[in-house]
């Protein structure tokens, strides 16, 4: 059983056909198919089930699914090992909640860019619930996320400590309108948490995909957030904008770097974890 058979399978998998796992492997339709059957016969079983409209996995494909996203790790964990990068620099695929990309990262990525130019660093934003199953499946080595997290496979560290406010315009805000980032994040979650405690239901749920959003939707008198006071205070909309504290148990929340148990520590992580740790000992941030 061949790696890149593997490889062609998570695809196929992921893509949901053939014909698409082609297009996004560069490859000819019949070389996936051929690829494809000969796995099957290798392992004595059907992978797929085949459909009109595609192809879903069988109870022995999502088995070797599982199996076949831990060797690809694996395989990249030992690419980077002979090639000496746990020490020299290697990759990092990071991923961030938006609120602590647009506040913490900047300076942390410039320094490790800065003390590791070969390092190969990606980073995507995502949210929390979505970040820790990139980093759980291998998709991701490493991300920041908002806390509590507790999983058997994950190690984390408190990279930040965050105080949420109450963020809403200066004038004519209506109360029962919440401004959001979509399910699977750590700061909706307090909010409705804190307007549940408040007794303030029923109320209305906007949701928006990115941090610029609903903070010039707040700025335009759409309804209220909760929202990190670092963001807030470095926002374009500060002058605009009334914060107002919120009680401490909902406010006090903490950003966590985590990261799979089982995952090497390259040089770039090691340094980023190190940079973290350096710009949490700075205390809050200064507007």
């Amino acid at each position: 059983m061949e790696v890149s058979s593997l490889r062609i399978f998570l695809s196929v998998a992921e893509c949901g056909g053939i014909s698409a796992a082609a297009e996004q492997l560069h490859y000819v339709q019949s070389n996936v198919t051929a690829r494809i059957k000969k796995l099957e016969q290798e392992l004595g079983a059907a992978l797929f089930v085949r459909r009109s409209r595609g192809m879903s996995l069988t109870a022995a494909g999502r088995v070797l699914k599982e199996y076949a996203e831990r060797i690809l790790r694996l395989e990249l964990q030992a690419v980077d090992a002979v090639r000496g990068t746990l020490e020299s620099g290697g990759t990092v695929r990071l991923g961030s909640m938006e609120t602590t990309m647009a506040i913490r990262l900047p300076t942390i990525l410039k320094q490790l860019h800065g003390e590791l130019p070969n390092a190969d660093i990606s980073v995507s934003t995502g949210r929390t619930e979505g970040l820790v199953q990139d980093v759980l499946e291998g998709r991701l080595d490493c991300a920041y996320v908002g806390g509590p997290v507790e999983h058997p496979e994950l190690v984390s560290e408190v990279a930040f400590e965050e105080e949420l406010v109450l963020v809403s315009a200066r004038q004519g805000v209506p109360e029962d309108v919440l401004l959001v980032f979509r399910s699977g994040c750590v700061y909706r979650a307090r909010a409705e948490q804190w307007l549940r405690e408040e007794g303030k239901l029923p109320y209305t749920v906007m949701e928006y995909g990115t941090l610029e959003g609903i903070l010039g939707c707040v700025d335009a008198g759409l309804g209220r957030t909760l929202m990190p006071r670092a963001v807030v205070e470095r926002s374009a909309f500060r002058v605009e904008v009334e914060v107002t504290p919120i009680p401490r148990h909902i406010a006090h929340i903490q950003t966590l770097l985590v990261r799979r148990d089982d995952t090497p520590l390259s040089g770039a992580m090691r340094k980023l974890i190190e940079l973290t740790e350096a710009e949490r000992s700075k205390g809050p941030l200064a507007s």
